[in-house]
């Protein structure tokens, strides 16, 4: 017997954190960002939704047709596509145990509230090559859909874990004979530490900066030159993709 269909209240709940979770899925808008999904895991795709004509390489699928004032309620977009998708969330994304291998480059984002923010520093970190990305909990959840919609889709091309345990993971990762960078405002120039074998590059809260725990623990204090006279700051998805290239230079 065929499961019933969802309600539309359910695909927009899939908006709050506690309900992705628990459904274990989440939302992804727009035919760019659900390629870029299914090229890193087709089988984590569970459904789509569409209007109009689907692209024929999508119908093999499961497919859900829907009305352009239906996408549209569900949509978190000002102007919504005709395409979503829901994909099953990678496992362990939300705990706090470090992959068996973690790779040699890790992101770790501190209190980074802005969803947009998170999803370009999630894309330049695939795009950099990084191999995984710790966030604290009070960062924007990385698989809301303004998350996902800003990482062009990239948040399946790389390791999440999101926890309040993640200076825990910092310091078993320091273990590991990782290297802990904190980017911050009274940091040293020199960039030599960012091309570190191992690499963990540690970037702070958009407002308040980099907790006194975490840079308790970092080796290392960086920070771009800019023009203190001009502008006090970079964004900080600006501040992680300039901090990347240079660790993989």
């Amino acid at each position: 017997m065929p499961e019933p269909l969802k309600s539309l209240k359910w695909y927009k709940e899939l908006a709050d954190v506690k309900h992705r979770r628990h459904a274990g899925v989440f939302l992804a808008e727009g035919e760019r960002a659900i390629r870029q999904l299914l090229a890193q895991d087709r089988s984590s795709l569970v459904e789509i939704l569409a209007h109009g004509e689907l692209p024929a390489d999508f119908s093999s699928f499961p497919l859900r047709i829907l009305t352009p004032g239906q996408l549209k309620s569900i949509s978190s977009s000002v102007t919504p596509h005709n395409i979503m998708a829901i994909f099953r969330l990678p496992e362990d994304s939300y705990s706090d145990n470090l992959p068996g291998n973690p790779g040699r480059h890790i992101l770790l984002l501190e209190d980074i509230q802005d969803p947009g923010n998170i999803g370009t520093l999630i894309r330049t970190a695939a795009a950099f090559d990084y191999d995984g990305i710790i966030l604290s909990d009070k960062c924007a959840d990385p698989f809301s859909p303004r998350c996902v919609q800003a990482s062009a889709g990239s948040v399946l091309s790389i390791w999440i874990r999101r926890t309040d345990r993640y200076l825990h993971l910092a310091g078993s990762l320091r273990e590991q004979n990782f290297n802990i960078v904190a980017a911050t405002l009274d940091g040293n120039i020199d960039t030599s530490p960012l091309t570190s074998d191992r690499l963990l590059l540690a970037l702070g809260n958009e407002g308040a900066g980099i907790s006194s725990d975490l840079l308790h623990i970092a080796d290392y204090r960086f920070r771009l030159p800019v023009n203190p006279s001009k502008a006090e700051s970079l964004n900080v998805a600006v501040c992680g993709g300039i901090c990347m290239y240079l660790s993989t230079r």
